[in-house]
Order: C-alpha cells, then structure tokens, then sequence
C-alpha cells in the first residue's frame, strides 16, 4: 500500500476503513473482458461487430495471460510473491483466475458456436467444414493448398532421434498421430498452421460479396495430411495452442545501451515458459499426457475448449464488404476552429492556437485534421525553429513519423523521446526510431527506471522577433491508426504558462533536470498523485463544512490504494464521486457507511474509451485535468506522466456534458452494484434500446460542426 502523505494526514485520524474494501484487480480485469463478451452476446449489436467483440476478448485474453498471469506465475515460482491487493495469497487468486478465465472461455466459445456462427450463415457468411463442400470446391482450395500453403509447412516428428519441438506462443498447431502400416508403430507429430496465410480461407468466388463460405486454415490443412506423411497412416489429429510468458524484465543502468538490452529481451520472450495450453476437446488422453508432460504445466493450465480455437481470427471478417452488418459510419468532423473554407485549404493551426486554445475529442473530430495537420505544418513552415515530441506507440507508416523527418531534413531541430519498453509495441518503435536517427532527429529513451508514457509535442516558432511556443498535451498516443477507434481527448495551446512547463518537462526527460515547479501541469512520479490526494481532500474539506463539492474521475483503470482510500474518505464526508472506469476497477461503489456517495460506471462500444479526466467542483472555481495518467501504481510511481489543467469555459463545459451522458439512467452503460459485480443496462423499463453514449457524442460534435467559435 501507499504511503502515507501531508495530504492524507487528516483522513488518517478518521475511523479505520475495512479490510474488504478492495476488489482484486485480476478478478476485476475478468470482469472488464466479460463486458466485452457481453457486447458479442448481444443481439441488438451489429453482427460483424459481435464478431468483432469475440475477437477482441480473444486477443485481451491472451495477453492478460501472457502479462498478468504470467507474472503472478513467475512471482510465486521465485518466492517472491507478496499477497495481493486485496490481502490474499497469490496461489489462491490463481486457482481464482484460472476457474473465471476458464469458465469465460467455455462461454466465449458458446457464444460463436450457438449465436454468431449460425446468424452469421443466415446473413450469408459461412464457415464450412471439408464435408461440406462438394468436388469442385475442394478442388478450387486443393489447388490452393498446394500452391499457397503447402510449401510453407514443416511437420516436426517426434521420437528418439527428434526431441519435441519448440512450440512458439498463441501460434496454432495441429498435434498427428500416424502409424506405420509396416511396423504397427505409432508416433506423433507436430505441425504448425501458418501464420501468414490468412486464418480464414475464401471457399470460391462464384458468389456475391453477400453470400460467402470460409474454411478455417486448420481444417483444410487436416483434409491434406496424408499427402504430408506419404506411406504412413494418419490415425487422427487434434488442434492445440500455448501461451507464453511475454512479460519483459529489462534490467537498466547507465552505461547499458537500452535497444540493445530490449532486442536480447525480444529474443528471450519468443521461448518464455507456457502459462496456458488450449486444446481442442475431441484430444485423445495420449496426446494430451504427453503435451503436459512436455510443456510442464499444471492441470489447471489445461483449457478444453470446443473448436475452433483463437477466436483472435475473426478479426479478418471485420474487412468483409457488409455495411448493413455493422455499425452506422460515424465520420470524424474537423473541429471548427481548424476548418477552413475549401476542403482542399490547409487549416493554419498556428493561428488558430494562438487565437484560442483547441480542445480536440477524437475520433469524434479528425485526427488528420488537427494533430497531424499541427505537426505537418511545423515541418514545412519555414518560421519553425524546433520541434519536441514524445512517442509511446505509433504506426509503422506513420505521417508523424514522416513530419518528424521532414522536418529534420528541412534543417530544424527535432527531439523524438521514444518509448521503446512500449509494451509489445517495441519491435517496431526499435525500427521507426533508428530511421529517425538516420534522419538526423535527436532520439533519446528517456529516463532510467521509468516509461515515458506521456503525450506530449511542443513547437518553437519566430513570429515578429520572438519565439511562440505552441504544444499540444494529448490522452491518447499519436497513431493516427487507433485515433480512429481509441476515444482520447488533445489539448492545443500557446499559454506561456503551459510553454514553459512543457519546456521544462523536456529538459527532465532529455538531460539532467530535476523539476517539481510546474504551473498548470500535474507530472509523475514526484507530484501527480500528491497532486491528486490534496485535491480529493479539499472537496471532503469543503463537504464537511457544508460547501458544495463534487468528484468526477474517468480512467483506464483505478487500483491505486491510497487515491481510492481517500475517495472512500471525500464519500464519507458527503462528496458526490462519479467514477467511470473501462478496465480494472478496485474502488467499491454504493456500500454503505464506505461508498454510498460513489457511482462507478463503465462504457464499451464501438470506440476504445481512452481519455482520462480529473474534475474537482473546488468552490465552484472548476478544477480540471486531462491527460496519460490511469490511477494505477505504475502510472503514478514508474512511469513520466502528465495531466494538464483546462481553463476554457467551453471545455469544461465540454467535458460535463460527457459525464452527464454516462451518468444518465438513460443512456447504456455498465453500472458496479455495492457487491462489486457489473450491471448492464441497455434496455429501459419499457422495453426501449436505450441511446448509446458514443452516438450521442458524434451527434453532438456534429452539431457543433456548424458552430464557429466565439
């Protein structure tokens, strides 16, 4: 737990608050990942989004099992485990974890097999099997095994002369086993199913684009296996699949070249020990001992799971040509004081910071029109002297990057920090950070010890003898591929105040700086939580004197005990606290005596829920922040992050206008009953689909389209 602070001193001497007042943050992550489920599982979403939504609880299960649990794994093999956050010991919560995971998966697999599949062949969308298909199909995708697949497979005996291969994590693989006619010998054999050939095969293309057949990979591969074991038997075959420990431990000091120590890491992920093994359930007891015993892993580890296995596939169908399969376009506006008079007119983003700062909310306004429209024209402006840019994840073809280097070779100066410990990111940052290199652009890592996690540009332009600065302090990560489907929210402004903070930021993160004095930014580790705890108590202070107060708080995540332990307290005190939280949520909300005084809610949809906000009512002089940070350990004590304070009135009415809509009895959402499990409420008492706060969102920016402003 946290330490104690000045800030939390007084609601220390208060009664002790209970042992139970934490949900464990791993159980709570399962929760998150069911929400998601739930989506797939309902039929008044689109279909291909139901699909969709099965594919993203694949994918987030894999990696909570490659991060999460196998860190837990790792700590309780190595002694090193210390109880949880909610006091228990960390064998007990895996036993927890395995059960929950094990029993979404089953329903998971549920959901596609009895709901997904079957509406989707009712749509015109089929997965087949090889009985299926009549001569001519299977002679259509023969000849494309033969051309396409076959000479890329590379089956792997196993016997005394060929020890049980590696087996690389989330990857497919088809366990065989064979006879031989002569000797009545049975062996087994390994085969790996393709990754770069796409999971999903087109059957033929005599239909139209509204009614289609695929065959898994797998299952066409199988319907070809005597052609791979030529005078052998092939007795029977069962499809498996591992997850590995993909954690990373980089051990860092000073004279350590940090890309170097993080390629060896990459390499040692590839063969991290299994965590999870996925096995079809028609497995043969043999074949299933022997995976066990080579994998050494515990029962409990074993998942048997009707087939097909990783669900992660189905993101391909999100490509299919289905309009009336999927959610209503919502298109991107640009925000209105970036528009300009000709579709085909570059916005002059300068001038219009310097005339008013810009409250971006994507994807609800563009991207391309607002931070890449920002950082393009500082590269070919010829009056831009510098530029400084944090980087966290970014796509590979990015036009940021590509401004970054313009903008270099034009002869300006150019700071990158980028964040090669990006979690599964740092492959490719490696890559696009060695071409900024060779561009000229200043590249630096950051600082020992802790992530850069924070967004942050700053432009230094001569205007008239003296230098503007203009920044921009985002949410969200500068990719202009998730902006289209993460919410975050962007500052821009030319606030002196603001400049000179950012200023000074950059000096910590690229020299020997040591900063705590800043104006209207909260950054971490030294300041952002103490930042916090002062604020919380201030509103408890003011709703013990009678004053009016009030706390909203959107995050990622919340597992911080001591800001949660201080919310409890500013509830106690009578503060109205409002908490919406995507992910992991270990606050309890609407306990009596603890947390009556606090709602959490939870939204998902088609948009990835990103931004964070930190309101505080504070007298009625509002209290503000955007910015990187979740309130989770990591953000708060390991990583550099930053919030900053907003102080336009529209902006701030912006943001209680999107409070307002999550908080609504009458808009969807996830509310936390006092128990700590999840209710969605997406159908009114009388029987009506309720509004979707995204929707609301996209009607509301449309509007403001048309509004110039003041």
């Amino acid at each position: 737990m946290s330490e104690e602070t000045p800030a939390t001193a007084t609601a220390t001497a208060l009664a002790p608050l209970p042992e139970d007042r934490y949900i464990d943050r791993e159980l709570s992550w399962l929760a998150f990942n069911q929400r998601v489920l739930e989506l797939a599982e309902d039929p008044t979403v689109p279909l291909l989004e139901r699909s969709n939504f099965l594919a993203i609880f694949a994918s987030n299960l894999d990696e909570f099992f490659m991060v999460r649990v196998a860190g837990l794994k790792r700590r309780i093999v190595t002694g090193l485990a210390l109880p949880t956050n909610v006091g228990r010991a960390p064998t007990d919560v895996l036993a927890d974890i395995n059960r929950t995971a094990y029993e979404l998966q089953l329903r998971h697999a549920r959901c596609f097999q009895e709901q997904v599949q079957p509406a989707l062949g009712e749509a015109g969308i089929k997965i087949v099997g090889w009985e299926e298909l009549d001569a001519a199909d299977r002679e259509v995708l023969t000849e494309y095994y033969e051309q396409r697949v076959y000479p890329v497979l590379m089956p792997l005996a196993v016997d005394p002369a060929h020890p049980f291969p590696y087996i690389s994590g989330r990857a497919l693989n088809l366990s065989i086993r064979v006879r031989n006619p002569r000797t009545e010998k049975i062996e087994f054999a390994r085969l790996k199913v393709p990754q770069m050939i796409p999971r999903y095969v087109r059957v033929d293309r005599r239909e139209d684009e509204d009614h289609i057949r695929f065959i898994p990979l797998e299952a066409l591969i199988a319907n070809q296996l005597d052609g791979l074991f030529p005078g052998m038997e092939v007795m029977d075959h069962h499809v498996f699949r591992v997850t590995r420990n993909e954690d990373m431990e980089i051990e860092e000091d000073e004279t350590e070249n940090l890309i170097q120590a993080l390629e060896k890491e990459l390499l040692r992920r590839r063969f991290g020990p299994p965590i999870r093994l996925e096995i079809s359930d028609d497995m043969d007891p043999a074949t299933l001992e022997l995976l066990v015993r080579e994998f050494d892993i515990d029962e409990e580890q074993v998942y048997t799971l009707p087939a097909p296995l990783d669900l992660s596939g189905l993101f391909a169908f999100a490509r299919i040509p289905r309009p009336d399969l999927k959610f209503k376009p919502h298109i991107p506006v640009t925000h209105p004081q970036f528009r300009t008079n000709s579709p085909s007119e570059a916005p002059d983003t300068f001038a219009a910071i310097a005339q008013r700062e810009v409250l971006v909310h994507h994807p609800y306004e563009s991207f391309s029109t607002s931070v890449q429209a920002f950082l393009e024209q500082a590269a070919t402006d010829p009056d831009v002297l510098a530029i400084k840019q944090t980087l966290y994840r970014t796509s590979g073809d990015s036009p940021i990057v590509a401004a970054l280097i313009k903008a270099a070779e034009a002869g300006k100066q150019v700071l990158a920090l980028v964040e090669v410990k990006a979690r599964f990111d740092e492959e490719a940052n490696i890559t696009w950070a060695r071409k900024l290199e060779q561009a000229g652009v200043h590249v630096v890592y950051g600082l020992v010890g802790l992530k850069t996690h924070c967004k942050l540009v700053q432009v230094i332009r001569e205007e008239g003898g003296r230098l503007a600065h203009y920044c921009h302090i985002g949410t969200g990560n500068y990719n202009p591929k998730t902006s289209r489907i993460y919410e975050d929210f962007g500052l821009f402004t030319s606030s002196p105040e603001v400049s000179r903070d950012v200023t000074k930021l950059f000096n910590v993160l690229s020299g020997y700086a040591i900063e705590t004095d800043y104006d209207r930014l909260l950054v971490a580790p030294l300041q952002l939580r103490s930042g916090l705890l002062e604020r919380i108590e201030r509103e408890a202070d003011a709703a013990r004197a009678g004053k009016p107060s009030g706390i909203k708080l959107k995050a990622n995540s919340m597992v911080d005990e001591a800001i949660i332990d201080a919310l409890y307290r500013a509830s106690q005190a009578g503060v109205p606290i409002e908490v919406w939280v995507r992910g992991i949520c270990s606050i309890r909300a609407g306990v009596p005596g603890l947390s009556e005084n606090i709602q959490v809610r939870s939204v998902l949809g088609r948009y990835l829920e990103h931004s964070r906000i930190y309101a505080f009512a504070n007298g009625g002089e509002r209290d503000v922040f955007i910015g990187s940070a979740d309130l989770m350990h990591r953000n708060l004590d390991r990583r550099i992050e930053v919030l900053v304070r907003l102080t336009d009135r529209e902006h701030l009415a912006r943001v209680d206008r999107f409070f307002e809509y999550a908080f609504r009895d009458d808009v969807s959402s996830w509310r936390m009953l006092p128990d700590g499990t999840w209710q969605r409420r997406v159908i009114s008492e009388e029987g009506e689909l309720l509004p979707d706060l995204q929707d609301l969102v996209m009607t509301d920016r449309t509007q403001a389209r048309a509004r110039r402003p003041r």
